[in-house]
């Protein structure tokens, strides 16, 4: 299931300023798979956007991904 993780990976990277410091995580349930979304502590705000509006955006991204592949994703900022 590494096409989420690889998904994430470059969205993050592409809205980042510091793209060497982003860094995804892929956590393997039985029903569900967690994307762990890291970035530098100056580029948070960036990830997150105004009102969680592009974090939202990219939890739609993972979810209609995950739908196709007939998976359930959760994405995690993690701080």
């Amino acid at each position: 299931m590494s096409e989420l993780r690889d998904l994430i990976e470059y969205v993050g990277k592409s809205l980042v300023d510091m793209p060497e410091k982003v860094e995804v995580r892929e956590i393997e349930g039985e029903q569900t798979i967690v994307i762990e979304l890291v970035v530098d502590e100056s580029d948070r705000g960036k990830v997150i956007g105004k009102q969680g509006r592009t974090a939202k955006a990219l939890r739609t991204i993972l979810n209609a991904a995950s739908t196709k592949l007939k998976r359930r994703s959760v994405l995690e900022i993690i701080e």
